[in-house]
């Protein structure tokens, strides 16, 4: 089942064309990934799939409305002045009558199950983000995405600002996710390896185009692209 179809989509911010042309398909259960340097339009590109912006051209089909992100720098994204447990809990407040919430009680439950999913004691719950690390704070906002039910998460360079040994363990506890709940991920990263840990299939973007797709052991096996082979040599990132 495709989840997710763009059809030669666009999107200008004057002469900048930072998604031009762009079609792909995302299947129920992928962890589809978008792949290339800063600047090449993978960011506007999960903006569209989202519908956080809207296209100059094309369509985009979603076969879900059940979509939720995780960004990049898990400093920014969390309200600094927000507990834990209201940082979690306010997806299920906010939209209480999407989900199995009929109380408090119901609330503190569901908080306290993804908690056990991201693997953070229950006494987080009572602190706020400047108590956690970058690696605790990123496994916090996979939990609020994941809390919502969502079908389809965009991880947008999820592990871009943490270390490696940290990276390992945050690629793993999205794996471990995907698996028990089967979610399908649009994962954008500049980085091939960690693309080629979580990822299996792949696109490779450059200047709002995707220049070659397909699964990751193919594309990595026999790049048709200068380009590819290029990110290839230079990712320095080392995940087993």
């Amino acid at each position: 089942m495709t989840i997710i179809r763009c059809e030669d989509i666009k999107k200008y911010f004057g002469v900048v064309k930072a998604v031009d042309g762009v079609s792909l398909d995302i299947e129920k259960s992928d962890c589809f990934g978008i792949v290339g340097e800063s600047g090449c339009g993978k960011t506007t590109l999960g903006k569209l799939i989202l519908g956080i912006l809207d296209p100059d051209s094309g369509r985009i089909i979603r076969n879900t409305g059940k979509m939720q992100v995780v960004f990049q720098d898990p400093y920014n994204s969390l309200d600094p002045k927000m507990k834990i447990f209201d940082v979690l809990a306010e997806g299920l407040v906010v939209r209480r009558s999407s989900f199995v919430v009929r109380n408090a009680d119901d609330v503190k439950r569901k908080v306290e199950e993804v908690l056990d999913l991201i693997r953070l004691p229950k006494t987080a719950l009572k602190k706020y983000p400047h108590q956690f690390s970058g690696g605790e704070r990123q496994r916090i906002a996979i939990g609020r995405a994941v809390l919502t039910n969502p079908e389809f998460i965009v991880c947008d360079e999820p592990v871009s600002s943490l270390d490696v040994t940290i990276q390992l363990e945050i690629l793993k506890l999205l794996k471990n996710i995907q698996k028990s709940l089967g979610i399908t991920y649009l994962f954008i990263s500049h980085d091939l390896r960690v693309v080629k840990f979580i990822c299996n299939k792949v696109a490779v973007m450059y200047s709002g185009r995707i220049l070659e797709s397909g699964p990751v052991e193919d594309v990595y096996r026999n790049p048709s692209q200068a380009y590819t082979r290029q990110l290839l040599s230079s990712s320095l990132t080392i995940v087993p």
